[in-house]
Formats: structure tokens, C-alpha cells, sequence
């Protein structure tokens, strides 16, 4: 095991008090179908509407999403915890089972989250390695925003709801 630099344990410690909106990014197609959860996610532009993603390249996910290129960004709501801990790999349900419960919309060309906050189906565009992940620029086809619920946000290293009418 390497020992972590000061500058590095600072900023990893930085990182942790900064609040992200927790998110599942899934996928399907000829290299397979998955997810994970992700936190580091931004918009970029609105012309063409455009988000970025964050993937560690030493994700076994990792180039899943980028060879099929199609995905969506699932935002998730405060009743989602349990489901960002299974997509994070915490609860080691497998990525199958996963995909079988009664969560996802039919007939869609990759797994969408019937009650997530905001889904965005989109193509990655563009991938920039960088460090330890890839930066994947999602051009954004369809949006489904569900009205109402409280947002699910980690911060300090812990799921936290966040009460959309505070």
C-alpha cells in the first residue's frame, strides 16, 4: 500500500466537505449493461445541453461505459440510500440483480430509475483521462424531471436527505 501525500490526504479530506447530489450512472449495449454511483457530476453547457461525469479507470465499470457510449444519469432522491450503497458495490448485491428488481422503466435503451429526481439520457461525446478517472462529456437527448421529493447528497462521508422545502 502507498502512502498517501499530505497534499493529497488534504484534498481528499477537502472533497469531503464538499455536498454532491448522489447519482446512479448506468449503461447497456453490446459491452454490457451496468451502474454505479457517482458524486462527481457537473453541468457544462446548455448549448448543447452537456454534463460531465467523473468514472475511476480502475472501475470494472469503467469500460462499459465507454463502449457502449450510451447512458443516463439517474439523480437521486432522499428515499435512494439504500440503492446508491448497491450500486457503489457496498452491499455486493450483484450488477444482475441489481437490474431485475422493479425499479427501472421498460423498454428503455439503457436502465432509467422510474422515480429518480432527473434522468438524463445522453451519448458521451467526449472522455478526458485525467489522474486516476476519465472525465466523460454526456450530450444530453432526454430529460424526465419527476416534481416534488428530497434530494440525496453526500457530504463529510455520509448520505445525507436534503429537505426540498428548507
Amino acid at each position: 500500500m502507498t502512502t498517501m501525500s499530505p497534499t493529497r490526504a488534504d484534498f481528499r479530506e477537502a472533497m469531503a466537505h464538499l455536498p454532491a447530489a448522489v447519482n446512479i450512472l448506468t449503461t447497456d449495449g453490446s459491452g454490457g449493461r451496468c451502474g454505479i454511483t457517482v458524486s462527481a457530476v457537473c453541468s457544462v453547457t446548455d448549448s448543447p445541453p452537456t454534463v460531465l461525469v467523473c468514472v475511476n479507470r480502475s472501475s470494472a465499470t469503467h469500460d462499459l461505459f465507454s463502449a457502449n457510449s450510451r447512458v443516463c444519469l439517474n439523480v437521486l432522491g432522499g428515499e435512494h440510500e439504500e440503492l446508491a450503497l448497491h450500486f457503489s458495490g457496498a452491499t455486493k448485491v450483484p450488477m444482475e440483480e441489481r437490474f431485475s428488481w422493479d425499479i427501472w422503466e421498460p423498454d428503455e435503451t439503457v436502465p432509467v430509475l422510474r422515480d429518480a429526481l432527473v434522468s438524463i439520457v445522453g451519448t458521451i461525446r467526449d472522455r478526458r483521462p485525467t489522474g486516476s478517472h476519465t472525465v466523460m462529456f454526456v450530450e444530453t437527448e432526454r430529460i424526465n424531471i419527476r416534481q416534488g421529493g428530497d434530494s440525496l447528497v453526500y457530504f463529510n462521508r455520509r448520505f445525507h436527505r436534503l429537505d426540498s422545502a428548507a
